[in-house]
């Protein structure tokens, strides 16, 4: 998909739910929250839809935090046509003090911060090993 810009999608991923927030490539935006998903593939499919349809002509890049979750919404989200990054909970910058913790601020610092360092990895090599 190339397209006129990208729209950043930081996801705060639970067992139960994910909180989404979404943030557009332009100078001066600000983070939207869009609440919160349940964290089943139906309701990552249905995101990703109303995403798009949302923004028809921009690139929707997806960042969550690695964590217990699994690499299931990488496949799902790439499988759909989407750049995924998984980041690294220690590599997204906290500034010093900041120790309030709430979902709506999760995700919307992978969005804030799209200069990471991804983790890079090959699911297929991963999923392969451990069969």
């Amino acid at each position: 998909m190339h397209n006129n810009s990208i729209v950043f999608i930081g996801l705060d991923t639970h067992k139960t739910f994910t909180q989404v927030a979404v943030l557009q490539d332009n100078r001066g935006a600000t983070t939207q929250s869009l609440g919160k998903i349940n964290s089943t593939k139906s309701a990552f499919m249905k995101l990703a839809r109303q995403l798009q349809s949302k923004y028809p002509k921009q690139t929707l890049h997806f960042i969550y935090e690695a964590g217990p979750c699994g690499y299931w919404i990488y496949r799902l989200l790439t499988n759909l046509g989407h750049c995924c990054y998984n980041v690294a909970p220690s590599l997204i910058p906290k500034k010093p003090g900041d120790r309030v913790k709430t979902n709506k601020r999760d995700a919307a610092k992978p969005a804030k911060h799209k200069f990471m360092t991804v983790l890079l990895f090959d699911p297929l090599l991963c999923y392969d090993q451990r069969n």
